[in-house]
C-alpha cells in the first residue's frame, strides 16, 4: 500500500471538553485542559535511527553487484564508440553501419539494465522505510502520550511538500527525542563511522 510519508499525526489522547450542568436552567463549561503541541521532522526521524542506518547500508551492499556490472557495460559501450570514432574512416559501410547497431543494442540494454535496478532499488527503499516508521510512529505514539502532547504535527520537508509548521520554538521539536527513544528500544547500535566521501546520502523515499 503506498503511503505518503509526509504526514501530519494527531494525538487526541489529552484534550477533553466537558460540561457539567450547574442548574436545570444553566450549565457551564469545565475549563478545557491547555493544548500541548510539539513539532517533529518524521521522514528525518525515521532515515536516522540506527535501525533504518544499517538496513540502508546493507541494501546498498545489496545492489554493488549490479551496480558494478552496469558500470562494467557502460565502459565496453564507451570503449565501442571510441574505436568507431578512431576506426571510422577505415571501415567499410556495412562494417561501420554493423558497429553501430552493435552498440545502439547494448546502449538499450545498459538502460533497461538502470531502469529495472532503480525500479526494484526503490521498491525496497520504500519497503524498508515503511517498515521502520511503523514503529517509530508506535514510539512517537507512546512518547506523545506519556509527555502530554495534544498535537504533534509533521515538520517533513520534501521535493514534493513545502514544511507544514512556518515557525516553532526548538523546545517543541520532539525529532532528537524520538530517535533516542527508538534507538534504545530496537536495540540496534549505531552503525559504524564511515568517510565522509563514502557515506551514502540516506534519502528518504516519497510515496507518490
Amino acid at each position: 500500500m503506498k503511503r505518503t510519508l509526509a504526514i501530519a499525526v494527531l494525538l487526541t489522547s489529552g484534550l477533553v471538553l466537558s460540561a457539567t450542568a450547574q442548574t436545570p436552567a444553566i450549565s457551564a463549561a469545565a475549563p478545557a485542559a491547555p493544548v500541548k503541541i510539539a513539532v517533529i521532522a518524521f521522514q528525518a526521524a525515521v532515515s536516522q535511527t540506527n535501525e533504518f542506518q544499517r538496513n540502508y547500508a546493507e541494501l546498498q551492499k545489496k545492489y554493488d553487484p549490479k551496480r558494478q556490472q552496469m558500470k562494467a557495460l557502460s565502459d565496453e559501450v564507451d570503449g565501442l564508440q571510441k574505436q568507431l570514432q578512431a576506426q571510422g574512416d577505415k571501415l567499410s559501410e556495412a562494417e561501420g553501419a554493423s558497429r553501430s547497431r552493435a552498440i545502439e543494442e547494448k546502449k538499450k540494454q545498459l538502460q533497461r539494465s538502470v531502469e529495472d535496478a532503480q525500479g526494484d532499488f526503490q521498491k525496497e527503499l520504500q519497503e524498508l522505510f515503511a517498515g521502520v516508521a511503523g514503529k517509530v510512529g508506535e514510539v512517537m505514539d507512546t512518547y506523545a502520550h506519556q509527555q502530554g502532547y495534544t498535537l504533534v504535527v509533521d515538520n517533513s520537508t520534501s521535493e514534493q511538500q513545502a514544511p507544514l509548521v512556518l515557525y516553532a520554538e526548538q523546545s517543541t521539536d520532539i525529532t532528537k527525542a524520538i530517535i533516542d527513544a527508538y534507538n534504545v528500544k530496537s536495540g540496534v547500535p549505531a552503525p559504524a563511522a564511515q568517510p565522509a566521501a563514502a557515506r551514502p546520502a540516506a534519502k528518504p523515499p516519497v510515496a507518490h
